[in-house]
């Protein structure tokens, strides 16, 4: 194990004795600083040290023709301070590499969709569609709070605040499933540090009588045959759009009048009252033969995946742009509560889960209210 003072000299004119297939030159002046000659002419600039537990470790610090021997040395005094701090540059090293890209954590991110949530196609299509396209290639301990605060900003100008935050959110949920998977690399959530964006996302749409008449009768005008029992249906009993699109016909009970929904939104089953005219829109569906659905779609007789294009064309005839299908369940709501239905029969009949999502609906029932007062004070009449 030749030992000798190592300069920018030495290393030039160094070379590997004939017979061997390697020479190690060790530094006299910094502990661990070799210069390791090859057979073939190859030299390379290396650091050997002694962890913590007792292993012989190495690190390389360059090759010899792609940096200078200063740099080689000062690298090596850097390294060789860490050591002395009880420092372990080889490990850290490993480790670094060992930190999986957001690509490879995004897909572990799926899978893990995948055995707990209903739709997880709908985690896979934020990921897939916003997340992994910037970030993707880097590796965990790259992506930092600032990047990513500038990142939400800029989708900022082109998305709704709703969809900006689920970004937000789902973003925040891989490096919480990294760190409760002890990946390395995702010690600290980035995201967690990353303000959510304050902003008002409740968008209550109600209908009118009128307006609700106007919409039926564009949707009965419509092309698609199953449009306008689809939007009765969801006006008459105040359900999801994914939950009609999926009924079954062995779920819905005519005769009882109730209609069983046996994975709702909740993971609850719940039955559902059908009330008359929810009723004879039912005993107008053309049933296919050897079709379970309630509602499919004629041409292939399964559930429609999308009735967008439809009932856009439909809510644009009725006058009534910016109308989503899920104000069709707000619109249900509102008819029950200026009805005088009690806020907790509406929660039962919708399937909240809790009180809370149902009173948004508090300011309707409250205007029936006041109209009975204002109509028991005037049976009363006027004292003076």
């Amino acid at each position: 194990m030749p030992v000798c003072k190592l300069s920018a000299g030495f290393c030039l004119a160094a070379t590997c004795p004939p017979g061997k297939k390697k020479e190690n030159y060790y530094d006299t002046g910094i502990t661990g600083f070799v210069l390791e000659v090859r057979a073939s002419g190859g030299k390379t600039y290396v650091m050997r040290y002694q962890d913590a537990n007792g292993r012989q470790r190495q690190i390389k610090i360059g090759l010899f023709e792609a940096i200078t021997f200063a740099q080689a040395k000062a690298k090596a005094l850097r390294l060789r301070s860490e050591i002395e701090l009880n420092g372990n540059p080889a490990a850290d090293k490993e480790r670094k590499r060992a930190i999986p890209t957001y690509a490879e954590l995004a897909k572990q991110h799926i899978d893990h969709a995948k055995t707990y949530q209903k739709v997880p196609e709908n985690t896979a299509a934020v990921l897939n569609t916003h997340i992994i396209p910037r970030w993707g290639k880097l590796r965990l301990d790259e992506i930092t709070q600032q990047d990513i605060s500038k990142w939400l900003a800029e989708k900022r100008q082109t998305l709704s605040p709703a969809t900006v935050e689920k970004l937000r959110v789902t973003l925040g949920r891989s490096f919480e499933l990294a760190r409760q998977w002890n990946l390395p690399g995702a010690e600290i959530n980035p995201v967690r540090a990353v303000p959510r964006f304050r902003f008002d996302n409740a968008r209550e749409r109600y209908l009118s009588k009128a307006e609700a008449q106007r919409l039926l009768a564009a949707c009965k005008a419509s092309p698609n045959p199953q449009l306008w029992a689809i939007v009765s249906l969801l006006l008459f009993t105040g359900a999801r759009r994914s939950e009609l699109l999926k009924a079954r016909w062995e779920n819905v009970s005519l005769d009882q009048r109730f209609w069983l929904i046996p994975d709702s939104k909740t993971g609850k089953a719940r039955r559902v009252p059908l009330s008359g005219p929810a009723i004879e829109v039912i005993k107008g569906l053309v049933q296919f033969p050897g079709c379970p659905w309630l509602l499919p779609n004629p041409d292939t007789k399964l559930p429609y995946n999308t009735i967008k294009r439809a009932w856009t064309t439909a809510r644009d005839e009725a006058k009534l742009p910016g109308l989503r299908l899920h104000d069709l369940r707000h619109s249900a709501a509102s008819f029950m509560a200026n009805g005088g239905v009690d806020l907790f029969t509406i929660g039962r009949i919708l399937g909240h889960a809790d009180h809370q999502s149902t009173m948004r609906y508090s300011h309707l029932a409250n205007d029936t209210l006041m109209a009975a007062v204002e109509t028991s004070a005037a049976q009363i009449g006027g004292q003076g």
